[in-house]
């Protein structure tokens, strides 16, 4: 086993050596047969959702095609089960998924090894289709076998599951590394979009697979694309706000800040020893972030962190001697006709050196020899949320159609809450409550204590006027006595606004009689002289004094015959100022 493996590392070596005669880009990344499996079942299910079913396959049915697909592709004579009825087309969706992430299977790589040592070359072949068949199947682990069928004791149970998080942990830091040189690996975006967990779900990747296929581009290109143009697009390039991925904008947003990260290091760094031990930091640090020192997953990313880190280093040191040997050091990027370092675009070309060397072992590794537990995934475990193992990731969530009815029950409690009455809770106002328009003003109860006591007209007295009437003009007592009033008035006003309440001679205050001889007295009394004067009195006033006073009229001045009673009736039918504030106080 020892002997085959490291025939097929050489066999990838000399691939990666002249892999630019072979291939339009030197980034192209490796697929192990854990990989090719995956990458299978997806294939598989996407042509069983076009014709008309499910994106779902059975396992069993997987297999089958699994082997099938080997023997073809390996020129081996079939297995003895048929081919399930699409197995064309299921074959043309596993090459055409390799093609489009820009990545191939070790069945693929055999067949440029074969065709970049030429006929010439020596006819005992290191590497056989047959052994590399058995090899991809797990057919060479058979003698450990009768071990995985010993009924698991709890510690045995434990054990086996810590090797599978520990194989998760090292998919997903070697997914991180496969984009930095691969960006088009959809399988490696798929592992790494929400692990460390960054809200994005199966609806996230269905919304972000969907606009890919729509600018015909990969998964990565895809999220990069739209967050850039967030960051600088400005309204004109900006995606429109019913743009699907503007409800992930947040973890999309994470997601390219890390990978931006990740390329800081790799451009900056030019040593691949240090810049692959910041790489691996950095991603152990996003994995273990709020989890403690006892998880599984903590201790798995210290140990894969530590065994890369350490692999990294050796690759480093090899390829150093490797280049001295030659004496070129001549970088695997060669430039061609159409392209200047081509597929090199940036920095860190030496570090791009050990990751491919990284990845394409980690290609070699066994596969896994549970396939049930390989094709479902336990990828909650590293993200903290339910079904986003990489087939349900690919598989699109169900729309509701609304035709199932709701549960009787809870049908029945939104009728109830329909018809319970709701109570009106009254809603405690300030007091400027007579700005709103769904109550009535409040009263100012400081004025009117009740509604009862409102006056039915309250005006402020107007000012006397100094217009008198031809018959005052030549009569000096009357004159005289008008003034005397006026003073009197504006002395009472003054103590009322003190607080000092004139004595009340009479009984009720609001008793008032038709003619002047039943007046309420409120301490000031009028004085006139003349007798044409009280006719005057007697005919124009015949009721109470405190009444409110009618409309302003103009004044005009009316000069009658001898004996006749000549006035200005506007003067006669105002009140005196202050007289109104006095009165409502009497009111009270």
């Amino acid at each position: 086993m020892e002997a085959f493996e490291d025939h097929l590392k050489l066999m990838v070596k000399t691939f990666r050596k002249e892999s630019h005669r072979v291939l339009q880009s030197e980034r192209s990344t490796v697929h192990g047969a854990d990989s090719m499996l995956m990458i299978l079942q997806l294939a598989m299910a996407e042509v069983n959702k076009q014709h008309g079913g499910e994106f779902k396959v059975a396992l069993s049915d997987v297999l089958m095609t699994w082997k099938h697909l080997l023997s073809d592709k390996l020129q081996l004579p079939p297995p003895s089960s048929a081919r399930l009825e699409n197995y064309d087309l299921f074959l043309a969706a596993y090459q055409s998924f390799l093609k489009r992430s820009n990545t191939l299977d070790l069945v693929d790589v055999l067949a440029f090894y074969k065709q970049l040592r030429g006929v010439d070359s020596d006819p005992e072949e290191p590497v056989s289709p047959m052994r590399l068949f058995d090899f991809l199947s797990g057919n060479m682990e058979a003698p450990d076998l009768p071990d995985s069928l010993v009924p698991l004791t709890p510690s045995r149970q434990s054990r086996n599951y810590g090797c599978q998080i520990k194989r998760a942990v090292r998919r997903v830091f070697c997914s991180y590394l496969s984009l930095l040189v691969n960006s088009k690996n959809d399988m490696a975006l798929a592992l790494t979009l929400n692990v460390p967990s960054r809200s994005l779900d199966r609806q996230a990747f269905t919304d972000i697979k969907r606009a890919a296929r729509g600018s015909q581009t990969s998964l990565f290109l895809a999220v990069t694309s739209f967050v850039r143009a967030i960051q600088l697009g400005g309204k004109g390039y900006a995606p429109a706000e019913s743009d699907p991925l503007r409800k992930h904008t947040k973890g999309l947003s994470d997601y390219v800040l890390f990978m931006d990260n990740l390329e800081e290091i790799l451009g900056e760094i030019p040593d691949p020893s240090v810049c692959g031990a910041r790489l691996l930091a950095a991603i152990r640090a996003a994995l273990v972030k709020g989890r403690s020192s006892g998880d599984p997953v903590y201790a798995a990313a210290d140990d894969t962190t530590k065994e890369l880190k350490e692999r990294m280093v050796q690759l480093h040191q090899i390829q150093k001697q490797a280049a001295n040997m030659d004496g070129t050091g001549i970088s695997p990027a060669r430039p061609k006709a159409y392209a200047v370092n081509h597929a090199t675009a940036y920095g860190g070309r030496e570090t791009v050196k050990v990751l491919l060397a990284l990845l394409d072992e980690e290609a070699l590794a066994s596969p896994c020899p549970n396939k049930a537990d390989l094709l479902s995934e336990d990828q909650p475990v590293l993200s903290g949320a339910e079904g986003t193992c990489v087939f349900m990731l690919f598989r699109s969530p169900e729309v509701s159609t609304g035709c199932s009815p709701e549960p009787l029950r809870n049908r029945v409690q939104s009728r109830l809450n329909l018809l319970k009455p709701k109570a009106t809770q009254r809603v405690i106002r300030s007091q400027f409550a007579c700005t709103y328009k769904d109550e009535p003003p409040l009263i100012r109860v400081l004025d009117f204590p009740s509604s009862s006591q409102i006056p039915t007209c309250v005006h402020p007295a107007p000012k006397p006027k100094t217009s008198q009437s031809v018959e005052d003009r030549f009569n000096p007592d009357a004159n005289q006595a008008t003034a005397k009033s006026s003073s009197e008035f504006g002395r009472k006003d003054q103590e009322v606004q003190r607080g000092v309440v004139p004595e009340q001679r009479s009984g009720n205050a609001q008793s008032g009689g038709g003619c002047p001889t039943n007046k309420r007295k409120t301490g000031i009394q009028m004085q006139s002289k003349g007798k044409k004067r009280k006719q005057l009195d007697s005919e124009q006033h015949c009721g109470s004094e405190n009444e409110p006073p009618e409309k302003k009229q103009h004044t005009r001045v009316s000069v009658k015959a001898p004996g006749k009673n000549v006035c200005k009736a506007s003067n006669k039918k105002k009140l005196i100022a202050g007289q109104g504030k006095l009165t409502s106080f009497f009111r009270v």
